[in-house]
């Protein structure tokens, strides 16, 4: 369990699926991430609806749907940041390698710690400097005994994943809001890579980037798709984007996980009539 800073469990660095017996002895794989009959409310307003799926080691998973159907606020459950909104509040279970998230113990902080997360817009901390903002995540729990120097390390390993350090190096110590919007954002994707998530969600990370910069964040997602160091979820509109990164794909409508099947049948053969109907275009 998670307390006072303590961390997610950790078998391989955290992302080990683990094979376990069930009752008549046969194997099975445990979920890494497992979402029991959630519902997330805004006050009155019942956002995602009784939502529950299972979601495997460093998978990447397409969350598809119409504007105000609940992706976000899904997804935002997962590390607890939809209880930093006033009024707002969860029921069910979201376990993150086997530990319940919203168990009272558990750190809302080393939960974020170990589930990274990218907005929709750049999101750096602003009295920070670009530095500060990337190694912001690892000043929590163990890590806040670190070197500088192991410090800087992980800082530059994370602005060249992000395809920043080159652009940045020389002015460390400058404010993140000196940046341009795209390279701010690249900032949040090098801040959320800095503390190795087991988990990343991706709120449409592109929507709110120029072309090219959001051209450089799907090759980006491509790549990091094929690395595999992480259970990725991305919140998306883009049908092409979700249906070329992902593994599998969860519809949602009117705060319903209305079905979630792997990519290909999704988008070619779905189950339920209102998928068919949002994918082929028919609304949304």
């Amino acid at each position: 369990m998670l307390r006072d800073g303590a961390t997610l469990p950790e078998t391989e660095v955290g992302r080990s699926v683990v094979p376990v017996a069930d009752a008549n002895g046969s194997r099975r794989i445990v979920p890494h991430v497992r979402v029991e009959q959630l519902d997330a409310f805004f006050g009155a307003v019942h956002a995602v609806r009784g939502a529950s799926v299972e979601l495997h080691d460093r998978s990447v998973t397409a969350i598809i749907g119409p504007s105000g159907c609940g992706k976000s606020t899904f997804l935002r459950c997962l590390n607890r940041m939809h209880e930093t909104v006033p009024g707002a509040r969860v029921s069910g279970r979201v376990l993150v390698e086997g530990t319940d998230v919203y168990n009272g113990k558990v750190s809302a902080v080393a939960v974020r710690r170990r589930v990274g997360m990218v907005f929709q817009r750049p999101t750096p901390f602003p009295t920070m400097s670009i530095r500060d903002n990337v190694a912001a995540g690892l000043r929590v729990m163990h890590d806040v005994h670190r070197s500088r120097r192991a410090v800087d390390e992980v800082v530059e390993r994370a602005l060249r994943r992000a395809a920043l350090w080159d652009e940045v190096r020389d002015r460390l110590h400058s404010s993140a809001t000196s940046l341009s919007g795209g390279q701010q954002q690249r900032l949040c994707i090098a801040r959320a890579l800095a503390t190795e998530p087991a988990v990343l969600l991706l709120d449409e990370p592109t929507a709110s980037l120029d072309p090219d910069t959001a051209d450089w964040v799907r090759s980006w997602l491509e790549r990091y798709r094929a690395s595999r160091n992480a259970t990725v979820l991305l919140a998306s509109h883009n049908m092409q984007q979700a249906a070329r990164v992902s593994d599998d794909t969860a519809f949602f409508l009117m705060g319903e996980l209305v079905e979630f099947a792997p990519t290909s049948q999704m988008f070619t053969a779905p189950l339920d009539e209102r998928s068919e109907a949002y994918i082929t275009g028919r609304f949304g």
